[in-house]
């Protein structure tokens, strides 16, 4: 999934049930840098937060660590609902794999 299309995913009333996260071991100056990179890339702004876990609590508390990676977490996908309860998730070690906009909005759809 490409940044733009993660930018559009969501339309108005999908946004009252979700929102779009991203979470990283990067520092924030990193995670900056990546996105301006994309920004000049696809000529887009960010409009979801890039979160910090350069101690990858989150990354571990979600069992999504690479041993392989050098730190860096397995690619995943979660819809958490208001509860904090997971109810979908797309993981996968094959870094290039992402669920589709059709998966997301399909179990996002699910949602109460």
């Amino acid at each position: 999934m490409q940044l733009g299309e993660l930018q559009n995913l969501l339309n108005r009333q999908d946004r009252e049930k979700a929102q779009i996260l991203a979470v990283s071991i990067d520092s924030h100056e990193d995670s900056r840098q990546l996105s301006q990179k994309l920004d000049a890339a696809e000529k887009l702004g960010q409009s979801f937060p890039m979160l910090q876990d350069t101690n990858h609590k989150v990354i571990d508390r979600y069992g999504i660590l690479n041993p392989n990676g050098k730190g860096w977490s397995h690619p995943a996908t979660y819809l958490i609902d208001k509860q904090g309860v997971v109810r979908w998730r797309f993981i996968e070690t094959n870094y290039t794999a992402r669920p589709s906009n059709k998966q997301i909005l399909q179990e996002i759809s699910k949602l109460k």
